[in-house]
């Protein structure tokens, strides 16, 4: 529990995949599981939850709920989401694999930083502004024509790199140097300022931005701030 990663499930609609993805993360070590807006009140606590985690019970009591993708995400030093399919303006995009890896070399040596692994909905992944509120997307490679992974599936899948990721740790990626890298909340504040900036130089139309914010975005994401 004590690990800097959390998985974060975005309006999951099932309490059922709640559960399944609490289990998939017991296996593989982890514990920090946060919920976004679930379609049902008290999802976590669910009968269906419940008896799909299988044992995980206790990944499920100490699950967070939050409101908004903006607010689980607001300790987070990197955010991975994770997309079937490639997004306009979207962050980078790596596979799994080497999302893990980068998730590895964010934490170490580095107190306090937090990599989230973000998910979207089971009927429609994540939505274009979602994806934006990324660092960088991750795909896990699938046969193209069917490439729709079950959301517990892809939990899974996902830990289990991150999990051969760890184990791969050594003692110079644990000593080396790192930049204190800004947090998610952070970020957001920095992209509010400019936007209020822009409108204050009358650089743009509120009204009608056009895609300025979303290249920025891009353009900010292929960094780290």
């Amino acid at each position: 529990a004590s690990l800097p990663f959390v998985f974060v499930l975005v309006e999951p609609s099932h309490p059922g995949n709640i559960g399944s993805a609490a289990r998939a993360l017991k296996t593989m070590g982890f514990a920090r599981l946060r919920v976004v807006a679930p379609a049902l009140l008290g999802a976590l606590a669910h009968p269906d939850a419940v008896a799909f985690a299988s044992g995980a019970v206790d990944v499920l009591e100490h699950g967070q709920v939050f409101d908004s993708l903006e607010a689980a995400l607001a300790d987070v030093s990197l955010a991975v989401g994770l997309s079937a399919r490639t997004r306009e303006f979207a962050p980078p995009l790596v596979d799994a694999a080497q999302a893990c890896a980068l998730a590895r070399d964010e934490v170490a040596g580095r107190a306090g930083a937090r990599v989230a692994f973000v998910f979207g909905t089971e009927r429609i992944g994540l939505t274009i502004e979602q994806a934006q509120r990324c660092h960088r997307l991750a795909q896990i490679d699938a046969e193209p024509a069917y490439s729709s992974l079950n959301l517990a599936q892809a939990v899974q899948i996902v830990a289990y790199e991150l999990r051969r990721a760890l184990g791969r740790i050594g003692t110079t990626a644990l000593d080396a140097e790192h930049p204190d890298y800004a947090s998610h909340a952070d970020i957001e504040q920095f992209f509010a300022h400019f936007r209020e900036a822009c409108i204050a130089v009358e650089f743009i139309d509120p009204e009608h931005p056009k895609k300025l914010f979303e290249r920025m975005r891009r353009l900010f994401a292929r960094t780290r701030l």
